[in-house]
């Protein structure tokens, strides 16, 4: 048999094996509050801070090439976590915190009962769902990993600068496929990046474009502004969708086909033949862009996880037990 072809059944067989032991009524007794208590949270912080939405969805991302909720995991002396590893150190600060925060309501009812990882897939869905975008079922039993390590997020998280060659490689490792990566990536909907992440677009492309050629020019004279050569704020950031940056809609994959993608991996999917139908579907027809979102957010929400006996239940998601 073809290598690849069996790297890619044993994946298919792990995700399916993991995915058999969740269960959306996982915590039917032990915590049938669950959803409504994290629900609530989703709600403050959502009032509080509308950037905590998408921070909080790409925070589960980031986790969810192996959702343990090992990202939340605080670096020690000894150790340095995932969340410090450079692809990480953009993560939001409010993500984190709205995950301890549904993770304290929880544990105040449910003591030593629901996982971090399980309260970010729930969290997750909600925000998603907060911002106009759709929900879905969300299967419970994941348990936390004991683990985190910086080099495995730089290994497995795809890059902004990637080709869709790249990207669905990556994807496949995890049992992802071609309608996965181009629904998933959709989540830059909503968002932010900063300047460092797409300023090779606008200055140093290649040396025949100092600009590349996809991206609209007027849409590069616009970032431009913000995002100078020299001197620029190394804080600032710009929004993946600047149209609606706060609603989660397929606006996106309009902006693709305008060449107002933001980082390189978003306009190489409408750049690549293989992944061109689908942005203007997409970008025609939301209701499948969704449908196709929520069931690529239930699958990856399978991938890597630990259950039965395996990891723990933290009582705090920043540190193991």
């Amino acid at each position: 048999m073809d290598k690849t072809l069996l790297l890619l059944l044993v994946i298919t067989v792990c995700v399916f094996s993991s995915s058999a032991q969740l269960s959306v009524g996982f915590y039917g007794r032990t915590c049938p509050r669950v959803e409504s208590i994290v629900k609530r949270v989703a709600l403050d912080k959502f009032k509080q801070a509308p950037t905590s939405a998408a921070a909080t969805v790409r925070l589960f991302f980031h986790d969810c090439f192996g959702c343990d909720a090992s990202v939340t995991l605080a670096s020690t002396p000894a150790n340095r976590a995932e969340k410090d590893a450079d692809i990480n150190k953009s993560l939001a600060g409010d993500a984190f915190d709205s995950v301890m925060k549904a993770k304290k309501a929880v544990e105040a009812e449910c003591p030593g009962v629901v996982s971090c990882a399980d309260v970010l897939a729930i969290l997750t869905r909600d925000f998603v769902g907060l911002t106009g975008g759709p929900t879905w079922q969300v299967k419970k039993g994941r348990r936390d990993g004991r683990i985190s390590r910086a080099e495995a997020a730089t290994a497995n998280l795809p890059g902004a600068e990637f080709s869709v060659n790249q990207l669905l490689k990556n994807f496949a490792t995890k049992g992802l496929n071609l309608v996965d990566l181009v629904s998933l990536s959709g989540a830059h909907t909503f968002g932010f990046a900063h300047c460092d992440q797409f300023s090779s677009r606008l200055y140093n492309f290649s040396s025949s474009n100092r600009m590349d050629p996809t991206m609209s020019s007027s849409f590069a004279s616009d970032l431009k502004k913000s995002c100078p050569i020299r001197g620029g704020n190394p804080n600032l950031v710009e929004p993946f969708d600047p149209v609606t940056p706060f609603e989660f809609d397929n606006a996106y994959y309009k902006n693709l086909l305008a060449g107002r993608g933001l980082v390189t991996s978003d306009q190489e999917l409408y750049s690549d033949r293989r992944t061109r139908k689908l942005v203007r579907l997409f970008s025609k027809k939301r209701q499948r862009f969704f449908n196709a979102f929520a069931d690529a957010m239930d699958k990856m929400g399978s991938i890597g996880v630990k259950t039965g006996t395996s990891g723990e239940i933290r009582r705090d998601c920043s540190r193991i037990n």
